[in-house]
């Protein structure tokens, strides 16, 4: 018996790793957040395989539907939104299964921030503009650590990812605006790649204000920086008069 932390993608069935997809349409018994994982994800798991909605559910609750499927010998789906290793609150899961000596896995899945810069068509790391991602969130009822305040993740002007945090929006531009300035680009995408994604952009000086206007309130990733607007500027991987192990600079 075995429990796979599977990665459920961002939310479009056709955004699953090949390895997913295999697990689902093969499952025996799945645990997912009802709340969280896109419908047609869930939908791909076999007629008769037992179904768990996580999201109701505390952590004791989830194992023991977990220790049952084992006296069982069934295979277990853990099923998690975006990418598993990402607020994916997997780490308590695989410290209970160590004690009790159940094999687990993880399979990786496509997080919201790679599939907002693809909706938004962006690249995030943009030559001479930006060359880091960080990807954090803002305080709530779930503390972060002091050295990841935001005016502290702000300072270093890269691209910024933020989960779970649209609900404080205008807290967000306020603190950040102080770094990269009012008219930095900002997009909010809601609910990426799902049939009902919304997007808004705007800079840190008016984006709160649209997000209000939209409604969104959560399941959105927020992201900021200057790669957000920038074209123009060029890598070296492609420039003729640049050589690497692969092709020699044009004398041209």
């Amino acid at each position: 018996m075995k429990v796979k932390f599977v990665g459920a993608g961002p939310g479009d069935p056709d955004l699953l790793t090949v390895k997913a997809y295999r697990l689902l349409t093969e499952a025996d018994c799945c645990i997912y957040a009802g709340s969280l994982v896109s419908p047609a994800v869930v939908a791909l798991l076999p007629a008769d395989c037992e179904r768990h909605d996580s999201a109701g559910m505390t952590l004791d609750e989830v194992i023991a539907v977990i220790v049952d499927a084992a006296a069982r010998g069934l295979d277990v789906i853990r099923l998690h939104t975006g990418e598993p290793a990402l607020y994916g609150a997997i780490a308590e899961q695989m410290e209970r299964l160590d004690a009790l000596r159940i094999v687990y896995q993880v399979v990786p899945g496509i997080s919201a921030f790679q599939a907002a810069a693809a909706t938004l068509q962006v690249e995030l790391t943009v030559p001479e503009v930006s060359q880091t991602v960080v990807i954090g969130r803002v305080a709530g009822r779930t503390p972060v650590p002091e050295t990841e305040s935001l005016s502290r993740l702000a300072a270093l002007r890269a691209t910024l990812c933020l989960y779970l945090s649209v609900h404080k929006m205008a807290e967000i531009a306020a603190t950040l605006a102080e770094a990269y300035g009012a008219d930095c680009p900002v997009a909010v995408v809601c609910r990426a790649s799902w049939p009902d994604e919304q997007v808004v952009e705007g800079s840190l000086a008016d984006i709160a204000e649209r997000v209000a206007a939209a409604g969104i309130t959560k399941i959105a990733v927020v992201l900021v920086g200057p790669a957000l607007r920038s074209r123009g500027t060029r890598s070296k991987l492609y420039d003729a008069h640049f050589s690497h192990g692969r092709r020699e600079a044009s004398e041209a």
